[in-house]
């Protein structure tokens, strides 16, 4: 018997890649070039723990291999998705921990000076609105389901 059901896990915790006064930064990763979307744009990938007690907002990001970084979400609307920049950066309260991750808030590089290998790193300059910038390099990994592939898989596991 074939089962679609997923087990959660309970993972380990993992250390942090980066800390940056009381925000931690967990598992920053971005795509790869191998697949079928325009080469000279990728999509970047964490998570960012407040630990502090005070908010804290993500407002820009940069990487020397991209012309432009934006910091986008994106909100399904049927069986389309609708991806729009985020002027406002994304909300850090305090004590809370907010992943971006594909189908959601993420960073948009534009621009890509060159191909994103898998295993390679892709450095990322992360700007926040009172603890300043970070340093981060990102994990590049394979891309997983992309657009209309991964609109089709949930549609296949809900029906």
């Amino acid at each position: 018997m074939v089962s679609w059901f997923r087990s959660k896990s309970k993972e380990a915790p993992t250390a942090p890649s980066a800390v940056h006064g009381a925000l931690e930064i967990h598992k920053p990763w971005a795509r790869s070039s191998s697949h079928d979307l325009p080469n000279d744009f990728a999509g970047a990938f964490l998570s960012i723990a407040n630990k502090g007690p005070d908010d804290d907002r993500l407002v820009a990001a940069s990487s020397p291999l991209a012309e432009r970084v934006e910091l986008h979400g994106i909100r399904v609307v049927g069986p389309d998705i609708e991806m729009r920049p985020l002027a406002n950066g994304v909300a850090l309260p305090a004590g809370s921990t907010m992943a971006l991750k594909p189908r959601g808030y993420h960073l948009l590089l534009q621009g890509v000076k060159g191909p994103l290998a898998k295993g390679s790193t892709l450095p990322v300059t992360l700007t926040f609105e009172k603890a300043g910038t970070v340093a981060v390099d990102f994990a590049v990994e394979e891309p997983g389901l992309i657009g209309e592939a991964i609109l089709n898989e949930e549609h296949h596991h809900r029906g």
